[in-house]
């Protein structure tokens, strides 16, 4: 545990689930309905400071966390991005992506090319309380 490190100190966000390795949380981005990270609990910043069965481990999450939303989220792509420029604590973005966000087709960090459009993100929110149950489902099962 890093004292400094915000992952290490908080959630990160609207925990759905939790494990004694890992945890996926909701990252209630405004613009982005149904954005989650899948954070691996120990301060650790690369992939390859991991052993093989806790990498794999962490992707099997990533994956079911990514199915998750393209079954109930219905996005015309998903973006996974493990970045850690700004928190250097292992972690992955997973994040439905509409061609009606402000930022398609570039990532959500990108400058915005439109207007958020409301109604679309009203549809996706609503859908937001099906996901934390199928997150939920499918990871308790992990």
């Amino acid at each position: 545990m890093n004292a400094n490190c915000p992952l290490c100190t908080a959630d990160g966000g609207d925990l759905i689930w939790k494990n004694d390795v890992l945890r996926v949380i909701l990252a209630n981005e405004p613009d982005y309905p149904g954005f989650c990270r899948v954070i691996w609990n120990a301060h650790v910043s690369e992939m390859t400071n991991l052993a093989i069965t806790d990498r794999s481990t962490l992707m099997q999450t990533v994956m079911k966390v990514e199915q998750a939303i393209i079954e109930v989220m219905r996005p015309d792509k998903v973006n996974l991005a493990a970045l850690g420029n700004m928190v250097p604590h292992l972690h992955w973005h997973v994040i439905p992506r509409y061609q009606q966000d402000k930022t398609f087709p570039g990532s959500v960090w990108s400058v915005p090319v439109r207007d958020p459009d409301a109604q679309h993100l009203a549809s996706q929110f609503a859908k937001v309380p099906a996901l934390k149950q199928k997150l939920i489902d499918v990871l308790g099962a992990q």
